[in-house]
C-alpha cells in the first residue's frame, strides 16, 4: 500500500472533494470511478479502462487505497462473527456481522472508544481515543465483505458499534452518502440505521443533511434522574428536549424512529417505567426495541426476569405501540449491545 504523505486515501473521499480537486472533470467521470471502486472492487486506477490514461495517471498521483485490516475474528454459537480490525495507525476497533434468514447485518464502529461514559456500556471503559475517518467507517464494510462469501455479503448496516455516531458527524455523513449513493455502494436508505444516545443539537444538524436513513435513539430510562445516572449526556439533553426534537424530526411516509431501551433489573424495568415511556412517546412515530441487558464482568447491572420483560412489553402493546424484545446477538463472544471494547478485549481475541 502506497501511503505517500502527498496522497489521500481514495476510500471515503466524497464526490465534492473529487470535484474540487479535478474541476474540469464531468460528474459522470467521478461516478464511473466510484463504480469501479465500490461496485467492482477495483483497487488499481490503471485498470479503469473507460477513463483516459491522463485521468488514470492523475488519480494515481493523488490517491492510494487502504481499508482496515482484519486482525482476528471470533465466531459466536449463533453464527455471528466479531471482527477485530486494525487501522493504519495501529488503532483497533470491532465490528460484528450478524446473519439471519432475511438479512446479513453488519454493526460498525464510528470512534475508537467513546466519550459519553454510559454506565452500562463496555466501550465507555476505553474513553475516547479518536474519531474514525469516513474511510475507516465504510472500510469496515468493504474489508469484511471481502472476507465473506458472496452468499454472506452484507445487506444491512447499523451504526451501533464503538462510539457515538453523531459525535463524529462529518465523517459519518460522508460515509453515509457513499454507502447509499447509486454510483457507489448502492445500499437502500431503509437498510441503514444510525444509533444515537440523544445529542439533540447533532440530530438537528443531521436532519439538514437530507439523508433519509433510519435513526435509533438509545433512551434507556423514563425519568431524568435515572437517565442522568445511566447516560450522563442526559444532563445536557434531558428527556423532554430529546422527545421534542424527535417530534419535530421530518420523516418520510411509512418511516418510524426506533427507540432502544436496555432493560436493567430494578433500575428501569417497572410498570411505572412502561407507563412513563408510553407517555413520552405519544405522538412520535416509532417502534420500541426492548433489550434485556447482557451482563459482563465488572458490570453492576443485571437483566430483569423474562416474566418482567414480557409484562413491560405487554403494557406497551396494550397502549398501541409496536414493541419488540430484541435478543442480543454474539453474547458469548462479547459482541452484543454495549459490549464492544477492542483494546481491553484484544488479548482474548487473538
Amino acid at each position: 500500500m502506497d501511503t505517500d504523505s502527498n496522497k489521500q486515501n481514495f476510500i471515503g473521499t466524497s464526490e465534492t472533494q473529487l470535484r474540487e480537486r479535478f474541476t474540469n472533470w464531468k460528474p459522470y467521470r467521478i461516478h464511473q470511478i466510484f463504480n469501479w471502486v465500490y461496485h467492482y472492487g477495483c483497487r488499481d486506477f490503471s485498470k479503469m479502462t473507460n477513463l483516459s490514461k491522463t485521468m488514470r495517471a492523475q488519480l494515481n498521483d493523488h490517491f492510494y487505497f487502504s481499508t482496515p485490516r482484519v486482525e482476528n475474528k471470533t465466531h459466536s454459537q449463533d453464527g455471528s462473527i466479531k471482527y477485530l480490525l486494525k487501522l493504519d495507525d495501529g488503532a483497533l476497533i470491532e465490528s460484528v456481522w450478524m446473519p439471519s434468514d432475511s438479512r446479513k447485518t453488519l454493526c460498525i464502529s464510528t470512534q475508537v472508544g467513546c466519550r459519553l461514559n454510559c454506565s452500562f456500556c463496555l466501550t465507555a471503559s476505553l474513553g475516547l481515543k479518536r474519531n474514525l475517518t469516513a474511510a475507516e467507517i465504510i472500510g469496515q464494510c468493504m474489508a469484511i465483505n471481502e472476507d465473506l462469501s458472496q452468499d454472506e455479503a452484507i445487506t444491512n448496516v447499523v451504526f451501533m458499534g464503538m462510539g457515538e455516531p453523531l459525535d463524529n458527524l462529518g465523517p459519518v455523513v460522508d460515509a453515509l452518502r457513499l454507502m447509499t449513493a447509486p454510483e457507489a455502494m448502492r445500499m437502500s436508505t431503509r437498510k441503514v440505521t444510525v444509533s444515537t444516545s440523544g445529542l439533540v443539537d447533532k440530530i438537528n444538524e443531521f436532519q439538514k443533511e437530507n439523508i433519509h436513513i433510519n435513526l435509533a435513539i438509545s433512551l434507556n430510562a423514563t425519568d431524568d434522574q435515572t437517565r442522568d445516572r445511566l447516560m450522563p449526556i442526559n444532563k445536557k439533553y434531558p428527556i423532554k428536549a430529546l422527545m421534542d426534537c424527535l417530534k419535530n424530526y421530518p420523516l418520510k411516509p411509512q418511516r418510524r424512529h426506533t427507540i432502544e431501551y436496555v432493560l436493567l433489573e430494578g433500575i428501569n424495568d417497572s410498570i411505572d417505567d412502561a407507563r412513563r415511556l408510553a407517555k413520552w412517546l405519544k405522538g412520535i412515530p416509532c417502534k420500541i426495541n426492548l433489550i434485556p441487558f447482557n451482563s459482563f464482568t465488572r458490570s453492576e447491572y443485571r437483566p430483569p426476569a423474562d416474566k418482567k420483560t414480557l409484562k413491560f412489553q405487554d403494557y406497551l402493546i396494550g397502549q398501541n405501540f409496536s414493541a419488540f424484545i430484541r435478543q442480543n446477538r454474539a453474547t458469548d463472544i462479547l459482541g452484543a449491545c454495549g459490549q464492544l471494547a477492542a483494546e481491553s478485549q484484544k488479548t482474548s481475541c487473538v
